[in-house]
């Protein structure tokens, strides 16, 4: 949830070029190949962004912002504004791409996720042009990791929804994927490209078969005690839904890749039928939800929705049952976190106070996660998609009940 106050541009990054249109807008060029040749990007540091791609005057970096206040995840992201152009590119200039995810773990670098191409984003794209991209990257992959790839190939029924191919060498992993409706129909081109041992989405894309690359018995050890009393899971990763009204996929995602599952949020928009400019009623967030569950291998469950006054359970888009008790209602949230599984949250926002305060006003409905609670201050603690700074939020624990529209759980089925 960022804006942009842009001022003039005095020197250019060594990674960036600017130029000047005739109509005064300011447009960049990205160079991001630094991030997928190797050795070379193995070696980057997060202060090494802040010094490839300086700010200059700008109030506000225009090439990239950190998804994370630890500087552990950065995005770089095409823009299309009135007063500045960015562009991004691969291979000397020659692969444009959407967006570049850069992730670093303990100060060192793991991997970069990029965007080739999305609809959301981008539109509609040749089969020119998608081929020529595909091939682009497939051979810079091919001699980054020095190795031929294997095929890979969509199997929806066992839970592989993409095409591409996999590189797995001494030097590290690499994916190229689409949906396989592509390219006549093109959804996304992905790559991701990572250290061996990166782990978690890094290292369930690489694998040929489908599900979570952690179990359930293995999340209570990311739950974590403040001394104050919180109690909280760690470990979930940011990112930012952007301007779309994506924020339901967005923290699909996010919960998807805790779990060791390899997506993103413009895949899941178009498995799920997700409308940037759809409302988020709770009913279309248990369809959307619900659709997703079992092509990733997870147990989807709506545990309560508002009714009028009351809370109800859900079964087949329909009210049935009896009312869920407002203390239910809590015991669900802590028995969830204690098992190391954060909560989806749908609500109307700006109704009560929470810390930190919105940077501005803002209302309607709104997906968060929940990720803790604490029984002694009496609050729920909760993150939203929105960037760095929107990590670990709390709200008074009566109040957010009062805002709940719906609380939903999905989880991996491997014990």
């Amino acid at each position: 949830m960022s804006v942009f106050c842009l001022v003039l541009v005095i020197s250019a990054p060594s990674h960036g070029q600017e130029k000047e249109e005739s109509s005064g807008r300011k447009e960049l060029q990205a160079d991001l190949d630094p991030f997928i040749t190797l050795p070379g990007a193995y070696g980057l540091k997060p202060d090494d962004l802040e010094k490839m791609f300086d700010k200059g005057r700008w109030s506000k970096n225009p090439y990239f912002e950190w998804l994370t206040t630890d500087k552990s995840r950065a995005i770089f992201q095409k823009k299309d504004m009135s007063n500045l152009k960015v562009e991004l590119g691969l291979i000397g200039g020659t692969v444009p791409i959407e967006e570049m995810i850069v992730d670093f773990k303990d100060g060192e670098f793991v991997g970069v996720t990029v965007s080739i191409f999305n609809r959301g984003d981008g539109g509609t794209i040749s089969t020119s042009d998608f081929e020529a991209r595909k091939l682009a990257m497939g051979r810079h992959l091919g001699k980054q990791l020095a190795t031929r790839p294997v095929t890979r190939e969509s199997k929806p029924t066992q839970g592989l929804l993409t095409d591409g191919f996999i590189w797995i060498s001494a030097r590290g992993k690499a994916v190229l994927e689409h949906n396989p409706g592509a390219p006549g129909n093109t959804e996304f081109l992905r790559m991701r490209l990572s250290q061996r041992n990166a782990g978690g989405a890094y290292e369930a894309a690489t694998q040929s078969r489908a599900g979570a690359t952690v179990t359930l018995s293995q999340l209570p050890a990311n739950v974590k005690t403040k001394p104050d009393g919180s109690v909280y899971v760690k470990g979930i990763p940011m990112v930012d839904q952007g301007a779309k009204g994506y924020c339901v996929v967005a923290s699909a995602q996010r919960l998807f890749e805790y779990y060791g599952i390899p997506c993103d949020m413009h895949q899941l928009a178009q498995i799920a039928g997700s409308d940037p400019n759809d409302g988020t009623s709770s009913l279309e967030i248990n369809k959307q939800l619900g659709s997703i569950d079992h092509l990733f291998k997870t147990r989807f469950e709506c545990l309560a929705l508002r009714q009028g006054n009351r809370f109800v359970e859900l079964e087949d888009e329909k009210y049935v049952g009896d009312e869920v008790p407002d203390e239910d209602f809590h015991k669900m949230i802590r028995k969830s976190i204690d098992n190391g599984i954060p909560l989806l949250w749908s609500l109307g926002v700006g109704q009560f106070p929470e810390e930190p305060p919105l940077a501005e006003q803002t209302s309607g409905g709104h997906m968060r996660m929940i990720i803790g609670y604490n029984d002694k201050e009496n609050k729920i603690i909760f993150s939203d998609s929105w960037g760095a700074g929107h990590e670990f939020k709390t709200m008074n624990a009566d109040d957010a009940r009062k805002a709940t529209q719906g609380l939903f759980s999905m989880k991996p089925i491997v014990r």
